[in-house]
C-alpha cells in the first residue's frame, strides 16, 4: 500500500497513519470480543474510535493502485491474505468457518478490483459488471459494499482531498441514517459517523511512506491479532 507524492512533508507518513489505524482496529475488535454489551459507554467509545480504521485502509488501497508495479500481484496478494484472515475472523468472533461472513481484507480486495476496472480502458459494460460483482461478493464481508464505495471515493477523486472528504462525508451521513432505520439502532447508526474522524488524520498525510518498510506487518497483523483474540476469547 503505497503513498502519493504530496509535498506536505511535515504531516503524518503512511506508516504512521496505518499504525494508528491498526491500533484503532484492535481497540474496536477487543470491544466486540470482550465487551459485547453494546449499550455500555466504554464499548461505544471504543467502536467510535475503531471507525477510523476502515477509511484509512481504503484510502491506502486506492493509493496503492497508482504506485504498485503490478496491479494483478497487488490484487492477488490481498486475496491470498484474505484466506487466513477469513478463518481468523471467524475464530475471533465465534462464527462457523463455513458461515457467509468474512473479513475486511476480502472487501479491500474487491474494492481494489472495482477501482482498477473503473480506471482501466476496458469496455464500459464490463466495468459496470465488475463493479456490481464487487458489491455483491462483499455483501457478507466486514464493511461490505461500504468498504468498496470508500475505496472508489478515494480512488476516483484522487488529487482533491476536499472532494474526497466532501463525498465521503455525505455518503457516511447517509449510511448512518440508513443504518439507524434499517437496523432500528440509532445509537450504532450514530457510531458510524466515527468514520469521519479519519478525515483530519488523512488531511495530515504527507505523501511519504515512512522510514521503515512495514508492508508485511500490515498484511500479517490483521489475521494474527484476530487469531489471538480467538484464543483468549471468553
Amino acid at each position: 500500500m503505497d503513498c502519493n507524492n504530496s509535498q506536505n512533508f511535515n504531516g503524518l507518513s503512511a506508516n504512521t497513519l496505518k499504525l494508528i489505524a491498526i491500533f484503532a482496529m484492535t481497540v474496536d475488535h477487543v470491544a466486540w470480543v470482550f465487551i459485547p454489551d453494546k449499550t455500555q459507554l466504554l464499548p461505544v467509545i471504543m467502536h467510535i474510535f475503531g471507525r477510523i480504521t476502515a477509511p484509512v485502509m481504503c484510502f491506502f488501497i486506492s493509493e496503492g493502485l497508482f504506485y504498485t508495479k503490478s496491479v494483478k500481484k497487488y490484487i492477488l496478494r490481498l486475496l491470498l491474505f484474505a484466506v487466513p484472515s477469513h478463518f481468523a475472523y471467524a475464530f475471533a468472533f465465534g462464527y462457523s468457518f463455513t458461515a457467509l461472513k468474512t473479513s475486511m481484507l476480502w472487501t479491500l480486495a474487491w474494492g481494489l478490483i472495482a477501482l482498477a476496472a473503473l480506471k482501466s480502458r476496458m469496455n464500459p459494460a464490463l466495468k459496470v459488471l465488475i463493479t456490481a460483482a464487487a458489491f455483491i461478493l462483499t455483501f457478507f464481508s466486514d464493511w461490505y459494499y461500504v468498504g468498496v464505495i470508500m475505496v472508489l471515493i478515494f480512488g476516483l477523486n484522487r488529487g482533491s482531498f476536499k472532494r474526497q472528504a466532501a463525498i465521503l462525508s455525505v455518503f457516511i451521513i447517509g449510511f448512518a441514517i440508513y443504518y439507524t432505520y434499517a437496523y432500528h439502532d440509532p445509537l450504532y447508526g450514530a457510531v458510524q459517523l466515527g468514520v469521519l474522524l479519519s478525515l483530519p488524520l488523512l488531511y495530515l498525510y504527507n505523501g511519504q511512506r515512512g522510514k521503515y518498510k512495514l508492508k508485511w506487518l500490515f498484511y500479517t497483523y490483521y489475521p494474527a491479532h484476530l487469531a489471538l483474540l480467538g484464543f483468549i476469547r471468553p
